[in-house]
């Protein structure tokens, strides 16, 4: 009888274990999987996203969630239409232009940076101090890049003469190298991305100085979260969930820096430390500030975004009269 209660309680425990194990995998495959792109390489800038991916902010929203790195914004732009990525880190501007060329099926639906990063590096060295100083220099440029097309109205807003800027056409992976070697004089990088380009100049003996177009009153839009209408329109209680995890990321990331680049750096390693906290003080004003604070974060304010559209649709040779709000829902934004 000992013997056949033994086995008898091996049986139950056994069984039970099975329920569990089954539950447990009900639990899993009912979790809806998502892939977020992001614009670029997973660099501090992007903290904010692998760190809630660590601390399960988006598991407790029912989303399993996968984050692969970009190849710039239009790319994003483009995976997300094409399905091949349900959410995507994108440039809205890049997403107005391909909203009204050619009617790309996705929209922003979280504005996250208030106003651009774009920026101008040049050497402390050069004596260059403003964009006036710019005059007869040399600037690195790869094909595309909208440091070029937004150039106009920051000289227009700095007093300087556009047609005394010479272009240099650059390869983009030798842009800083080929500023602290001084032969380019100013050099295009988002602003955030200063400290770990400053630390290799410094091993050469020279400092970086940013000089950002937000200083003369460039304050359009910048990156956003975009998603595609078929989203929006098949699963916008799935929309809404992402966009909660995704605030409670940025959110717990601002508060505790450090410990979001240390959980940055378990999904990507190869990235510094103290390159991941340079980059993320940065990148958080950018989303974090009065304006995020009167429209709330994540929204738009329609004046800002007019005067984002008309600097983009100069730049890009877009129709002045089109609505950037077609390319554009922010409805399932959390309030704050």
């Amino acid at each position: 009888m000992k013997r056949l209660y033994l086995r008898l309680g091996t049986v139950v425990v056994v069984a039970v274990s099975a329920a569990l194990g089954t539950t447990s995998a009900l639990a899993a495959s009912a979790l809806d999987k998502v892939h977020l792109q992001t614009d670029w390489i997973p660099s501090g800038e992007h903290a904010m996203y692998f760190a809630g991916w660590e601390k399960g902010f988006w598991k407790d929203e029912g989303i399993d969630i996968k984050i692969t790195r970009g190849y710039g914004s239009g790319d994003t732009v483009i995976k997300v239409a094409a399905g091949a990525a349900d959410f995507g880190v994108a440039d809205i501007g890049a997403l107005i232009a391909a909203k009204q060329r050619t009617n790309v099926p996705v929209k922003t639906i979280m504005q996250l940076y208030t106003h651009s990063p774009h920026s101008l590096f040049v050497l402390k060295s050069s004596g260059i101090t403003n964009f006036k100083s710019l005059e007869g220099k040399r600037i690195g440029i790869t094909p595309g890049n909208a440091h070029k097309y937004y150039f106009p109205s920051v000289a227009e807003r700095s007093g300087t003469d556009p047609n005394k800027i010479v272009w240099i056409n650059t390869d983009g992976a030798a842009m800083a190298a080929l500023l602290i070697a001084k032969r380019i004089d100013a050099a295009p990088f988002f602003s955030m991305h200063h400290y770990y380009q400053n630390k290799a100049a410094m091993r050469s003996g020279e400092e970086i100085v940013v000089l950002p177009f937000e200083k003369v009153g460039f304050t359009i839009y910048s990156t956003s979260i975009i998603t595609s209408d078929k989203m929006l329109n098949s699963n916008p209680d799935l929309v809404k969930r992402f966009l909660r995890a995704t605030q409670r990321s940025f959110k717990w990331a601002n508060d505790n820096q450090l410990e979001a680049c240390k959980l940055h750096r378990k999904k990507n390693p190869l990235v510094d430390l103290d390159d991941c906290l340079g980059s993320m003080r940065a990148t958080v004003k950018f989303v974090f500030n009065d304006h995020s604070k009167s429209t709330g974060l994540g929204k738009i304010d329609d004046a800002r975004l007019a005067f984002t559209y008309k600097t983009i649709a100069a730049a890009q040779k877009l129709d002045p009269k089109w609505d950037p709000h077609q390319a554009i829902d922010i409805s399932h934004v959390p309030s704050n």
